[in-house]
């Protein structure tokens, strides 16, 4: 089948995807375009939603927000989490913002006093004898939930209550992402950054390995445009999911390094330029290696082997070494959360449209980390929201990274641009992306 011939058939959606080699331009900033997506994807569509260290204890809550919708998660007695509606049911008041702990386990509307148990059932309402009793009838004034479902170490969401499965959707993903150990980290830090520029925009450089040598030369260490633009295999799946890996037998793949300086070098530029994939304690164990492998002897297995020897002996459940092709790759699961795992550790984005503008985004940015079994990591919070080029709070990667989305951004308004134009491997989890999101806009 050529790649014409698997494109979907989509007649009713403007600027629809016609091939999977060219996206048209209006699809990122066109208002219309962007209401179809208020209407047929966020409405629809599984969203991980927060991660389960964000509410540890029964009576916790967090909200999620998605466009105009907002969404209450409650921790419950039995440690399960349920999602409410945003909306007092008297007048409408949002009732929780932000994050926090309910406050003798109910939830208060600030305006009129109304209350509400964790668990959604309606528990006071003030000045009831003023109301018709078919108004207040407790049945009727129960919170109106979503659909929850916890995988992963996530909360995921979704608004349909005819949805299917969580799995089903996610598949073949989650699999891979239990593969690399994803539902045992944890966050090590949580940013957020709000750009000018499409929430697809924005996400659309982390579905290709292509950009690392010209956004990111740092990386290439020293290859300048001789590092293979090809070094990452793309595979696109089913539910508009894909990922991008090395290539284990390419000679010029940063993991087949042999020599102590350059495996160890790579790996600090790495962790100095993020914090997230490669942390201090990895450095720690290569640099323990260093001296231990004889000449002749492959530094990076050597090295591999201390890391998995040090996990075991520090209770850390580390992904076994079926896991280890998939290290330094990107797993995405549509529509807008991503996992790039490494050892025991991954870096992963959440993307949104942020103050219903289709021209900006909130970027959530999170460096995970498996922990020791003995050792529980605090209440997640997230660290604040950054500019993108504070350099305090950012290291150079993602500075790269956003500087280079927002120009994108701007680009596509010049009246000579029609639209991108993918190359046929490296780019394909744009248009896959693309091509399931139209589906979503038909149903």
């Amino acid at each position: 089948m050529t790649l014409m011939e698997e494109r979907p058939k989509i007649t009713d959606v403007p600027f629809a995807m016609r091939d999977p080699l060219h996206v048209p331009k209006e699809r990122y900033f066109d208002r219309g375009f962007f209401e179809l997506e208020k209407k047929h994807l966020w409405p629809k569509v599984w969203q991980m939603a927060a991660r389960l260290e964000e509410l540890p204890r029964p009576g916790d809550y967090v909200e999620y927000e998605i466009c105009d919708q907002s969404i209450i998660l409650i921790r419950q007695q039995d440690m399960s989490v349920k999602g409410f509606f945003n909306a007092c049911l008297h007048r409408a008041t949002q009732l929780c913002k932000g994050s926090g702990h309910l406050g003798g386990g109910t939830i208060v509307c600030p305006f009129h006093g109304w209350r509400w148990k964790g668990d959604g059932t309606c528990a006071f309402v003030y000045g009831e004898e003023g109301f018709e009793a078919e108004l207040v009838d407790r049945d009727a004034l129960r919170l109106p939930e979503c659909k929850v479902e916890v995988w992963g170490g996530c909360v995921w969401i979704n608004l349909d209550p005819d949805a299917r499965p969580l799995r089903e959707a996610m598949s073949p993903v989650a699999d891979l992402l239990e593969l690399v150990g994803f539902p045992n980290m944890r966050v090590w830090w949580w940013k957020e950054v709000v750009l000018n520029a499409n929430w697809k925009m924005a996400q659309e450089a982390f579905l290709e390995g292509f950009h690392v040598m010209q956004t990111h030369p740092q990386l290439t260490m020293g290859a300048g445009q001789s590092y293979p633009a090809g070094i990452a295999e793309t595979e696109v799946f089913p539910n508009g999911h894909s990922r991008f890996y090395g290539r284990p037998s390419d000679p010029d793949m940063p993991m087949r390094q042999t020599t102590a300086d350059d495996f160890i070098a790579r790996l600090r530029v790495l962790w100095e330029g993020q914090d997230a994939m490669t942390l201090a304690r990895d450095l720690r164990v290569f640099e323990g290696v260093r001296n231990k492998v004889g000449p002749g002897e492959d530094f990076a297995a050597a090295a591999i082997g201390a890391l998995f020897e040090y996990a075991a002996g520090a209770g850390i459940p580390m992904a076994g070494p079926d896991a280890i092709p998939l290290w330094g790759g990107e797993l995405y699961t549509f529509p807008n959360f991503f996992v790039l795992p490494q050892f025991a550790n991954a870096l992963s984005y959440r993307i949104r449209p942020y103050n219903d503008d289709p021209e900006w985004c909130r970027f959530e940015v999170w460096s995970l980390t498996t922990y020791p079994e003995s050792e529980e990591p605090k209440r997640a919070k997230l660290l604040g929201r950054f500019d993108k080029e504070d350099d305090e709070n950012w290291g150079l990667i993602p500075r790269q990274d956003f500087s280079n989305i927002e120009r994108q951004q701007r680009g596509l308004h010049q009246q000579s641009f029609r639209g991108l134009r993918l190359a046929t491997n490296w780019e394909r989890g744009i248009s896959n992306m693309h091509e399931e999101l139209d589906r979503y806009l038909t149903s």
